[in-house]
């Protein structure tokens, strides 16, 4: 497993840069990370759907704390907290970060197009 030796937060570009043991490193927008929180939160609690977390484009992170020699807890401008960024999970956005933030993308457009619908009901 892929563990984490440094991280870089910019605060005026509002990106983290995150670097592996295997001399890899990724740049992750504060959005991202926020709209991609391992939190139940976001996550959805059991099995529950992922929930959508829309309207993130200013958040910032506001601080960084480790957590054992395993994972990060980001809290972010808009106070959410919760989740726990693991180096599993950060390599695995990592890996995935291309497509997780096309499928958001697709999500909120999908919102966006459903959000002024209203379903017409006929009743006899």
């Amino acid at each position: 497993m892929k563990e984490v030796t440094k991280v870089h937060y910019h605060s005026v570009s509002k990106v983290l840069d995150v670097y592996f043991d295997d001399e890899s490193s990724a740049c992750f927008s504060a959005e991202f990370l926020r709209v991609h929180s391992p939190s139940a939160e976001v996550q959805g609690h059991g099995n529950e759907p992922m929930k959508l977390v829309l309207n993130k484009h200013h958040v910032s992170i506001s601080k960084i704390e480790p957590v054992g020699h395993y994972a990060l807890r980001l809290v972010f401008s808009d106070n959410h907290n919760s989740g726990l960024y693991s180096w599993h999970y950060l390599a695995d956005l990592q890996a995935n970060k291309d497509s997780l933030w096309q499928q958001y993308q697709t999500r909120v457009h999908k919102h966006e197009a459903n959000k002024d619908s209203v379903p017409i009901k006929f009743v006899p």
